[in-house]
C-alpha cells in the first residue's frame, strides 16, 4: 500500500474553515473500474506529487475518486451566478474540491475531481462525466497554460469503466482539475443574497489573503479588491481576444477572482476573423461572441461590485458611488492591454499616434476577405505576406507598405521586431477541427495517439518548427460552421 508521504500529497482545507453556507461536505462517489487515459507528468512535477506512484492502482484509485488521500475534506462548492444575464443559485454539480496542495514553495492549488458524482448541488444530474468533454477540458487548458495565459490545468483523465446515458451511450471520466482557487464571481454573489455581511467579508478576506496578499489592512481593502480583480480580468479578457479565444459561457459564475481561465464548456478558438463569432450551440443571441467578451467582462465585474457593496461602505448611496469611479476603470485597463499586445503583435516596441488606426485597419480588411487569424499574424512574423488570403490585394498591399515604415521608424532593429513577433504570435493554437480529431479517435477507436502528437505540438506553440506545419492546417471547407456544446 503506498502511503501518502509517499506520493506527495500535502493537503489543507483553508476553504472548509470558511462559514458552512458556502459548501457541503461530500464524498466522490466511486467507480467500477477505473482506467489511466492522460497524465500530466510536468504538473505533477510542478505540484511535488510522484507521478509514478499517481500512475499506480492506489494512486489511480484517488483520481477515480474511489479513495481520497490522507489529509482530504472533500466538498462541493456552493456558488450562484448570472447565466445569459439571468440570476441562479447554482453549485458543484459533478465536482468535488479534496482539498488543496500546498507546496514546497508555500504555493496552494486546489485538487478536484470533476464528473466524480452526484452532490447537493446537481440539479437532477448525475454527476458524472462523458470522456470526450474531459478530454477536451484537459487539451485546451494544457494548451492555454503553454499560450501563458491564465488558467486552470489538468492533472490527469481517468475512464471509469461505466458507461453513461446521454444522447448516446458515452464513457464516462473523471477529470482532476488544479486550479489556484475557484473562487468566482458567482460566490460572492451567492453569500451577497443568501448570506450576513459577516459571512461577506470573512469571504472577501479570504480572498485576499489567497490571492492578493499585499493589500492591506485598512478600510478600503475591498475597494482595493475590486481594484485588483478588474486588473486581472481586464488583463486576461485582453489575452483571449489577442489569440482569438472565444470562451463561450462567461456567466459570471465562470469568472474566477483569480483571473483564471476556467470551465472549458463550449470554448473555441477562432479561424477566420470575424468579430461576431460564436461557437456554442446555446448562445443564439450572441451574447458571449468574440466582439462582446469585453463588455461582458465589465458587465460581469458589475455584478461583483454589487456583491461587495455592503463592504465597501456604511452608506449604500457613498458604496456605489465608490464602486462606479472603480469599475469605469476597466475599460482603459482593457484597452491598453489589448493595445500593447498588438502591437507585440506587429513587432513594435515603441508607441506612435497612429498605431491603433494601422492595427484597426489590418483586421478590417481581414475580416473583408476571411482571413485566418492566427495564421495571418504567423505569415507577417515569417515575412511571408504573399502566404495570406489578402495578398494581392490593393489595400494589403498598402498597409503592408504602411506597416514596414512604422518598423523602420523605431531603433530596434527589424530582426528584433520579427523575433519580438516570434515571442507574441503562436504558430499554433488547438485548431477545433484538430481537437475533433483526436476526441473522435480517442472516444471511438480507443486511440490515444492523436491526442498525444496534438497535445505534443501545442504545448510549444511559440516554436515555429516544421513538425508544426500540420497543425496551422485550416479546416476542409466542407466541414461547415463549427458548433460546441455543453458538456465539461
Amino acid at each position: 500500500m503506498i502511503q501518502n508521504k509517499e506520493i506527495g500529497w500535502n493537503l489543507d482545507n483553508s476553504y472548509s474553515r470558511l462559514p458552512e453556507t458556502l459548501f457541503e461536505q461530500i464524498e466522490p462517489a466511486p467507480v467500477s473500474s477505473p482506467g489511466l487515459v492522460i497524465f500530466n507528468n510536468e504538473l505533477a512535477d510542478f505540484l511535488a506529487l510522484d507521478a509514478d506512484k499517481l500512475k499506480s492502482k492506489e494512486g489511480l484509485d484517488i483520481l477515480a475518486g474511489n479513495k481520497v488521500p490522507e489529509g482530504a475534506k472533500p466538498i462541493a462548492q456552493a456558488y450562484a451566478g448570472h447565466q445569459f444575464g439571468n440570476f441562479t443559485i447554482l453549485g458543484d454539480g459533478r465536482a468535488v474540491l479534496l482539498g488543496e496542495q500546498v507546496t514546497p514553495s508555500g504555493n496552494r492549488f486546489d485538487i478536484q475531481l470533476k464528473g466524480s458524482g452526484r452532490t447537493p448541488f446537481s440539479r437532477g444530474g448525475d454527476g458524472r462525466a462523458a470522456l470526450g468533454p474531459m478530454l477536451r477540458e484537459y487539451i485546451i487548458s494544457e494548451a492555454m497554460h503553454a499560450l501563458r495565459i491564465p488558467t486552470n490545468r489538468s492533472l490527469s483523465v481517468v475512464t471509469t469503466g461505466e458507461p453513461l446515458m446521454r444522447e448516446t451511450e458515452l464513457p464516462g471520466a473523471v477529470l482532476t482539475r488544479v486550479s489556484s482557487s475557484h473562487l468566482r464571481i458567482g460566490t460572492f454573489e451567492y453569500v451577497a443574497r443568501w448570506g450576513s455581511v459577516e459571512e461577506l467579508r470573512k469571504l472577501a478576506d479570504y480572498a485576499i489573503e489567497r490571492h492578493y496578499p499585499t493589500i492591506e489592512v485598512n478600510e478600503d481593502r475591498y475597494i482595493t479588491l475590486f481594484e485588483e480583480v478588474i486588473k486581472r480580468q481586464a488583463s486576461l479578457i485582453a489575452q483571449w481576444e489577442l489569440v482569438g479565444f472565444i470562451h463561450g459561457v462567461m456567466n459570471t459564475d465562470n469568472m474566477t477572482i483569480s483571473g483564471e481561465t476556467i470551465d472549458y464548456g463550449p470554448c473555441a478558438f477562432m479561424d477566420a476573423y470575424d468579430p461576431k463569432t460564436v461557437f456554442s450551440s446555446i448562445d443564439v443571441q450572441g451574447r458571449y461572441a468574440y466582439q462582446n467578451q469585453p463588455p461582458i467582462g465589465q458587465w460581469n465585474l458589475a455584478r461583483f461590485a454589487e456583491a461587495l457593496l455592503p463592504l465597501l461602505h456604511d452608506e449604500q448611496e457613498q458604496a456605489v458611488e465608490l464602486a462606479v469611479e472603480v469599475h469605469a476603470k476597466y475599460e482603459n485597463l482593457y484597452h491598453a492591454y489589448w493595445l500593447s499586445g498588438m502591437r507585440e503583435k506587429l513587432g513594435l516596441h515603441n508607441e506612435e499616434e497612429q498605431d491603433e488606426p494601422l492595427i484597426e485597419d489590418l483586421l478590417r480588411i481581414m475580416e473583408k476577405h476571411a482571413a485566418d487569424f492566427t495564421n495571418t499574424f504567423r505569415a507577417l512574423t515569417l515575412d511571408e505576406p504573399g502566404t495570406t488570403a489578402m495578398s494581392g490585394t490593393t489595400e494589403f498591399k498598402h498597409w503592408y507598405e504602411q506597416w514596414q515604415a512604422r518598423l523602420g521608424r523605431q531603433e530596434e532593429s527589424k530582426s528584433s521586431a520579427y523575433q519580438l513577433m516570434k515571442e507574441s504570435n503562436p504558430a499554433i493554437i488547438p485548431r477545433n477541427h484538430r481537437v475533433e480529431e483526436a476526441l473522435e479517435a480517442a472516444v471511438a477507436k480507443e486511440d490515444y495517439s492523436v491526442m498525444e502528437r496534438l497535445m505534443d505540438a501545442l504545448s510549444a506553440p511559440f516554436a515555429y518548427s516544421p513538425e508544426q506545419d500540420k497543425y496551422a492546417e485550416l479546416p476542409d471547407p466542407s466541414c461547415g460552421p463549427y458548433r460546441t456544446f455543453c458538456g465539461t
